[in-house]
């Protein structure tokens, strides 16, 4: 076994004390109260509102208004520019002057995350507490897979990715807190840090074991054979395993939605349909959720103003295809204060709403498409890997031409990429994995690409602040924690 973190030297979750998920059709599930959680878990119903809690986790780190990891990757990228209108939020990280006591985003996602896994572990060092059987695997595959992602999200922000560098998986990663069956774990322990490859090794384990026990489909908001299949295509990429992120996207049942239809992405975004989500946390829409709305991270609406975070970048949208369908979901036309821009529609709504209180779309199978072109791609398949992008383009453009080889088609892929992840908090680690530097344009934030510039241009390969630092607290509880480079 694994030691147990407690993240700031506190214990987490010593109840079975769990907040319900925020899907929608979870409003009804009722919280647990305290209790011994080696016997609170005694019916699959117990188990899996103890499962519903991890994914509340999720949703209170990816959409926090003020730092969630749905906006803020690509606030620190090159897909936007700082509104000058606007109250300057997150500012701090879009000019890459976090620190150890920056709080927000860096404390925020530390501690959710492990929470998430905290949560995770009540549930598998229990679950023996059920009779073997279909449900009995189902609620430890869920578990299993969320322990995984909430470490993977933590390795990514926190650690090195393995293909940034020739030294990353060697480089210092997270500590992977594991409990089996049965144990849990010691409340004292103080665990150093663990490498990179350890931190994918433990990752990629607990997916693939849960892809062989978790059901076909388990509703809205909740992870299922789909969702754990499109997530190891993701980290098989991130982790250089280009044949196996081929094997797994095969395994994606879900299909890619269609834009040629008529309002069929925007849609999505609108929370009007599901089509081509894999995976989503799912907002609450009781009147108690108020805090939900995750689209402010971006811009807030005051009729007839919308007061602006960020812009789209004006390089970005203006370099769209005249036949991209998907410029109705990147861009709309805002105003503040006298100056126009290009707003970010993404997350602004649902239908005939401008609250931001949509869903997080963590995972798409467009996305699924692009990781299995990028590994064919890796593995020198052109064909295959046109193909495939292809079939991403044939439903994302009214017309298009294709037909690249060479350096084009891998420019065609990752600018696909870019495009069709925008806003979703992809776009910095895409340029983290590929070892890449971060090279913004001089224009502003004005809709015309006037206005005022970033203040930092070029975060350059290999730079420290790819990897965000430890939080302070956590260092100073944890004698064994050493904290990232340079901080």
């Amino acid at each position: 076994m694994k030691n147990k973190l407690y993240t700031y030297g506190l214990l987490l979750f010593t109840s079975a004390t769990l907040l319900v998920s925020c899907d929608d059709e979870l409003n009804d599930l009722q919280p647990f109260t305290e209790g011994n959680p080696e016997t609170f878990f005694n019916s699959v119903s117990s188990f899996q509102n103890g499962v519903d809690g991890i994914y509340s986790q999720f949703w209170n780190y990816y959409s926090s208004p003020g730092s969630g990891l749905q906006g803020i990757p690509d606030i620190l990228s090159d897909n936007v520019v700082l509104a000058q209108t606007g109250r300057r939020s997150n500012e701090v990280y879009y000019d890459f002057r976090y620190n150890p006591n920056t709080g927000g985003a860096i404390s925020l996602y530390w501690s959710e995350a492990y929470e998430a896994v905290n949560a995770a572990n009540l549930i598998i060092g229990q679950i023996d507490n059920l009779t073997d059987g279909p449900e009995k695997d189902n609620i430890l595959g869920q578990a299993l897979a969320a322990r995984a992602i909430a470490h993977f999200d933590l390795v990514r922000i926190f650690g090195k990715i393995p293909t940034q560098s020739a030294d990353a998986n060697d480089s210092p990663g997270i500590v992977y807190v594991k409990v089996e069956d049965g144990d849990t774990g010691d409340p004292f322990a103080q665990p150093a840090r663990e490498t990179v490859a350890s931190n994918y090794a433990e990752i990629i384990g607990d997916l693939e074991a849960a892809s062989q026990l978790i059901a076909d489909s388990n509703g809205e908001g909740r992870l299922d054979r789909d969702a754990v299949y499109g997530m190891l295509s993701r980290v098989y990429l991130y982790n250089g395993e280009y044949q196996k992120v081929i094997n797994a996207a095969n395994e994606v049942t879900t299909a890619v939605v269609d834009a040629n239809e008529a309002g069929a992405l925007l849609d999505v975004y609108e929370d009007t349909d599901n089509d081509g989500v894999i995976m989503e946390w799912s907002v609450n829409t009781s009147s108690e959720s108020g805090f939900n709305n995750v689209g402010v991270l971006y811009s807030q609406t005051t009729p007839p103003n919308t007061v602006l975070e960020y812009a789209v970048e004006y390089d970005f949208f203006n370099n769209l295809d005249a036949n991209d369908l998907r410029r109705e979901v990147i861009q709309y036309d805002a105003t503040n204060q006298g100056n126009s821009y290009n707003a970010i529609r993404k997350f602004l709504g649902e239908t005939g709403q401008v609250n931001g209180r949509v869903d997080i779309k963590v995972l798409r199978a467009a996305e699924v498409l692009l990781n299995k072109a990028e590994a064919q791609f890796e593995l020198n398949q052109p064909g295959n890997a046109l193909a495939t992008l292809d079939l991403l383009r044939a439903k994302r453009y009214s017309s298009f031409t294709g037909g690249e080889s060479g350096q084009a088609l891998e420019d065609a892929i990752q600018y696909e990429r870019r495009v069709e992840l925008c806003f979703e908090g992809h776009r910095f680690f895409d340029i983290k994995r590929r070892g890449e530097s971060m090279v913004r344009s001089n224009n502003g934030d004005l809709q015309d690409g006037t206005g005022t510039p970033a203040e930092v241009l070029t975060l350059p390969a290999g730079d420290y602040r790819f990897q965000f630092p430890i939080p302070t607290a956590e260092i100073n509880a944890n004698p064994n924690m050493v904290q990232n480079p340079n901080y």
